[in-house]
């Protein structure tokens, strides 16, 4: 039998390179070479800690979910793709016969099996693997002049799909959008900001590394950057009061807030700057409990919203980044590694520090297989 070669997780900053056996492709299946693969915040959440917010690590997992590759072999009942073909794989295996999965919605499907996470169990294996079996259905062909590196950002640019869809980004031509994060999915989220037609002037982007506001000010991405304070201990209505204060500086007229940290303070900022009637888009994943400013929300009406993943994106993410409506999209990849123990291991390290050995910034780290 094939086999393939896989980089598993065991424990907290335990990852072992592994030969396992890969049958041939089952019924409706198609056999993959992973060329590229992103490494998510969530990946490095498993690798640093073992965990990521409430999903923790029962069993080794092979991390990585952000991927494209080239089919080598199809399975019975396969069609539409052929060997040979670049492809873009969507991660998540949903049960296709549940109330979410027939009503189009099957991201939040209960019986999803999703590569790299350990929400489920047992666990379904992520794609820093040389080659993987996955669903045809959920296997997307590359449109020209899309590569591989650009087609792993397909999954990344689906999450930020599905969250604006449920913000209505780009349905006024006067929108104001503020984004918590200056990691690659905070960029992500102001290049399809820029693509949906807000102005320039009109985003704002807050984080607490001025190296990262930099970065995306300086690629055209945002109009305003705001380099918060490092974070002080405080907790309670003292914590209310501080986030309060500090989100007078980005003002309360956004229409569209995408915080994508997760940290506690910045979802109480998001909810002071969302103007009234606005929304604050929850893309993050930190704190599993946090305090908000409810009375503040429910008074203005400002819409809470969770974004979970993502359902029917991956089309139109692939169309964006065959387009030409996505500025910078590709100066989010600073760092590319081979699929080695060592290389990852150094490449996780670096996103935890935010800089590699050399001091240069990380924001997204692309494995590759060759």
């Amino acid at each position: 039998m094939e086999t393939t070669t896989s980089l598993v997780l065991h424990g907290a900053r335990d990852l072992r390179l592994e030969n396992r056996p890969l049958p041939p492709p089952p019924a409706h299946h198609v056999q993959i070479s992973v060329l590229a693969t992103g490494l998510c915040g969530s990946d490095l959440h498993y690798y640093a800690h073992a965990r990521n917010g409430a999903f923790a690590l029962q069993a080794p997992l092979v991390l990585g979910h952000e991927s494209a590759g080239i089919i080598t072999a199809v399975g019975p009942g396969v069609v539409d793709l052929q060997p040979g073909q670049h492809v873009a794989i969507e991660a998540g295996i949903p049960c296709e016969t549940c109330e979410w999965c027939t009503s189009n919605r099957y991201n939040l499907c209960s019986g999803m099996r999703f590569r790299s996470s350990a929400k489920t169990f047992p666990h379904l294996d992520g794609t820093m693997q040389s080659k993987i079996n996955h669903p045809a259905k959920h296997v997307y062909a590359l449109p020209d002049g899309v590569t591989c590196e650009k087609g792993a950002l397909a999954e990344p640019l689906s999450v930020l799909l599905h969250a604006s869809r449920r913000a209505g980004l780009g349905t006024r031509p006067d929108q104001r959008i503020l984004i918590f994060g200056a990691g690659a999915i905070g960029m992500l989220a102001a290049s399809l900001a820029l693509a949906r037609g807000v102005a320039l002037s009109s985003i704002t982007m807050v984080d607490i590394n001025q190296e990262r506001l930099s970065f995306a000010k300086d690629r055209g991405l945002v109009g305003s950057i705001f380099c918060l304070p490092p974070p002080i201990p405080v907790k309670g209505v003292e914590a209310l009061d501080r986030t309060r204060v500090q989100a007078e500086e980005f003002g309360h007229e956004n229409d569209i807030v995408f915080e994508c940290t997760g940290a506690e303070a910045c979802i109480q900022m998001a909810v002071y700057s969302a103007k009234t009637g606005g929304k604050v888009l929850l893309i993050g994943m930190g704190s599993q409990n946090v305090l908000i400013p409810i009375s503040n929300a429910a008074t203005r009406e400002v819409d809470i919203l969770g974004s979970f993943r993502y359902a029917d994106t991956y089309k139109e993410a692939l169309q964006l980044l065959a387009g030409s409506t996505l500025p910078s999209i590709t100066e989010v990849i600073t760092h590319r590694v081979l699929l080695t123990t060592e290389s990852v291991k150094r490449a996780f390290e670096s996103m935890v520090k935010g800089k590699d050995e050399n001091g240069k910034l990380v924001i997204k780290v692309i494995v590759g297989t060759e």
